[in-house]
């Protein structure tokens, strides 16, 4: 973006702004292509802390997928370069930029639009760029348009045999059938939720949820519901240290959180039971990691910790890079790629 003023709570873009799509090798770490998708003449304004490519890609055979909210989602053919498609019509107010990813359901792309002035959900057919179909949001919300946003991704599972798009938005979480768009059931989060970042994770038919502002809470639910399942189907509720921007992660039973300013904790997927806690240096806003029996932190202040998956608290490194991480980690075979504030690193198993 050109013309940038920032303040106290968001960064006013003047003028315009480029929204690409770069192809890095993962070899070498040479940039190879810079594919040039969309150009937004006065773009809205966005926090401090966001961008307006925070949306992660989707890459599905030889076809990458490129989601920047209100500005647009574009097909590129990853080995041409070529955009094979855009689709610009689904827009909202975000207030603070994007943040809603794509996740894919068959030739599906289903999208969260949760803004100030309108909150739905729609699919784009991914060979096409048509929208397959659209929701709007039936959960009562606050009066406060601020309130009503959010930048939650979905999730999807399978429950009695109907794939749903298990949905986080303000206020509520929803569950859709991913083949047309259909209400199947929404919870309450029993108290006031907007701005909703973390993506839902799942284990033994329930997803948890995190609700983020003003105080965040965490929600286990069971997915098998209809209708409303407020009083139904939550199973659990902690309004201890959950996260406001990343994501959890769920492994066998074991759920790890670690909420923005560095509190990291395990907790018995069943019940809710803390099991441990730690206490890491600096803020987060990128999502923890887990392989080979280890699980990865990444900080703003650039600090890896790692710790051993297990019920006990076990911190097995402690490793620290230039600059902050925003964005969550990426792992391919048994390489890891970073991205920091300033560079994009390749990490391999020695």
């Amino acid at each position: 973006p050109e013309g940038v003023k920032v303040g106290k709570q968001r960064a006013l873009v003047a003028d315009r702004l480029t929204l690409k799509a770069i192809m890095v090798s993962a070899a070498t770490g040479k940039i190879e292509q810079e594919i040039k998708l969309f150009e937004v003449e006065k773009p809205e304004p966005k926090h401090a802390l966001n961008s307006y490519a925070s949306p992660t890609a989707v890459i599905v055979d030889n076809f990458v997928y490129c989601h920047f909210g209100t500005y647009g989602t574009a097909c590129v053919d990853r080995e041409t370069g070529k955009v094979v498609w855009t689709e610009t019509t689904l827009h909202c107010d975000h207030q603070n930029g994007p943040g809603s990813s794509p996740v894919l359901f068959g030739d599906l792309l289903v999208i969260h639009f949760d803004g100030r002035d309108k909150q739905y959900l729609a699919a784009i057919d991914r060979h096409t760029g048509r929208v397959a179909w659209k929701t709007d949001r039936s959960g009562r919300m606050h009066d406060n348009n601020d309130f009503k946003k959010a930048y939650g991704t979905p999730l999807i599972v399978e429950s009695n045999g109907v794939p749903l798009v298990v949905s986080p938005a303000a206020d509520w979480v929803y569950g859709y059938d991913a083949r047309n768009g259909s209400e199947v059931w929404k919870a309450h989060y029993g108290q006031l939720g907007f701005s909703t970042v973390p993506c839902p994770v799942e284990w033994k038919g329930k997803v948890y949820i995190s609700t983020s502002y003003m105080k965040p809470r965490l929600l286990a639910v069971d997915y098998s519901g209809r209708g409303d399942v407020t009083e139904s189907h939550v199973k659990w509720v902690s309004d201890k240290q959950a996260p406001s921007k990343p994501s959890m992660l769920v492994v066998k039973g074991r759920l790890y959180i670690v909420n923005d300013k560095g509190i990291a904790s395990c907790l018995d997927a069943e019940s809710g039971e803390e099991l441990w806690k730690a206490r890491l240096s600096g803020e987060y806003s990128a999502s923890p990691l887990h392989a080979n029996g280890f699980v990865y932190f990444f900080g703003q202040n650039g600090t890896a910790t790692v710790f051993k998956d297990g019920p006990t608290v076990v911190e097995v490194a402690r490793n620290q890079l230039d600059e902050g991480f925003m964005a969550s980690p990426a792992v391919s075979g048994n390489t890891m790629f970073l991205r920091t504030e300033a560079a994009l690193y390749r990490i391999d198993q020695k």
